[in-house]
């Protein structure tokens, strides 16, 4: 009986070692998936104001091949200005599908969103990322290069239609007297919907925006609620006209508690304003001086080569330029800073040194002997010359 129980349980052990080293069947194999491939409806987008809400553009790509079912796809659109190598990318999620459209709207929205300027044409960059949903295997299409043109959108505040724009208020230098003393307290209309003023500001206070200079009140750009945390230095403004409710931006902006210089920024398209601290103490008067003028290198430049200040930031003079030399501007009247110059012929960025830093480049003056009008922007920190 005892050997009985050995062989049984030999056996049961022989058994066991030869199913422990059966081989498992062979795990299942996938292949990756691929890249896709993008395809444009269009080349070119140059939409009006009136198709807005019209799809613009198609794009649509083929399926990146991954094992799974395509319930399990995931792909993200990207656009981008071209040559940034998509670094400031906008995109749109896609899940299963493999086709994402765009309206008028939504491109346009995007387009000014980088600042482009209205019916200006744009080389933009667009591709796709095709990846599970879980983003893995992560796969990025061939490149399509669509010039897309932005184009003028009504504006969220009515810009006023006298082209000028004025601030009042015992947060600026000149109090509440109106009509407000001119040219420093006249904004700096900047483009069709924008306008700005660099001003040294006492701190505290409120102010209003005014379409006239003539000591009306009427008319006016304010706030909806001048308490709002935060609201000196930015966020939304609009039109108010009496009698309307004091609610329907009825409200004085709220000026900047410290006092110093500001850069005070109005869009109308987007309806908002900026209120920022600016570096240095912005220009009030302003000289041309060089070997291309007829003072030549002085920091005394006699009456006829001060500009004309237009407004708060804007200056202009016209004057005899001789060709192949040079010329500056200064600011402070017997003194070589602030100086300002730039690199080219007709026009560009303006450089600045305030004192604390290297002096810009001198002006090259034109090829041909003549009077040139001489035009600088303090807020677009550039200048024009033309004849």
């Amino acid at each position: 009986m005892r050997n009985l129980i050995k062989l049984f349980l030999l056996a049961v052990t022989v058994s066991f070692f030869y199913t422990a080293c059966d081989k498992a069947d062979k795990l299942p194999f996938y292949d990756k998936g691929t890249a896709v491939q993008l395809s444009g409806s269009k080349t070119i987008v140059a939409a009006a104001a009136a198709d807005s809400n019209n799809v613009a553009i198609v794009f649509n790509w083929t399926t990146p091949n991954y094992a799974t079912d395509s319930s399990h796809y995931k792909y993200v659109v990207e656009l981008d200005s071209s040559g940034r190598n998509f670094s400031k990318k906008v995109t749109k999620t896609v899940l299963t599908s493999r086709t994402a459209s765009y309206t008028a709207k939504e491109l346009n929205a995007i387009l000014l969103a980088y600042g482009f300027a209205y019916n200006t044409p744009y080389d933009m960059d667009v591709r796709v990322i095709s990846s599970y949903a879980n983003n893995n295997e992560q796969y990025a299409s061939n490149v399509l290069k669509i010039r897309m043109t932005p184009y003028v959108t009504p504006p969220k505040v009515t810009p006023p239609t006298t082209n000028h724009l004025f601030i009042v208020g015992n947060a600026t230098p000149g109090v509440w007297a109106n009509p407000v003393p001119v040219p420093s307290q006249e904004l700096v209309r900047m483009d069709s919907v924008t306008y700005g003023a660099i001003l040294n500001l006492p701190g505290g206070g409120e102010y209003l925006l005014l379409p006239v200079n003539t000591n009306t009140w009427n008319a006016k750009y304010g706030v909806a609620d001048k308490t709002l945390a935060g609201l000196s230095a930015g966020g939304d403004f609009g039109f108010h006209l009496d009698p309307a409710p004091a609610t329907v931006f009825g409200d004085n902006f709220p000026g900047p508690t410290a006092a110093g210089w500001y850069k005070m920024v109005y869009n109308f398209q987007s309806g908002k304003f900026s209120v920022t601290p600016f570096a240095n103490a912005a220009p009030q008067e302003l000289y041309i001086t060089g070997d291309a003028v007829a003072s030549n290198w002085v920091n005394n430049p006699p009456a006829g080569q001060k500009f004309t200040r237009l407004n708060n930031g804007e200056f202009e003079i016209s004057v005899a330029l001789i060709p192949g030399k040079n010329y500056k501007f200064l600011s402070s009247f017997n003194n070589w800073q602030p100086q300002f110059g730039g690199t080219s012929v007709t026009g560009g960025t303006l450089g600045a040194n305030y004192g604390s830093s290297n002096d810009p480049d001198a002006i090259p003056s034109p090829a041909a002997a003549g009077t040139y009008k001489i035009h600088v922007n303090f807020l677009t920190n550039t200048y024009t010359v033309t004849q």
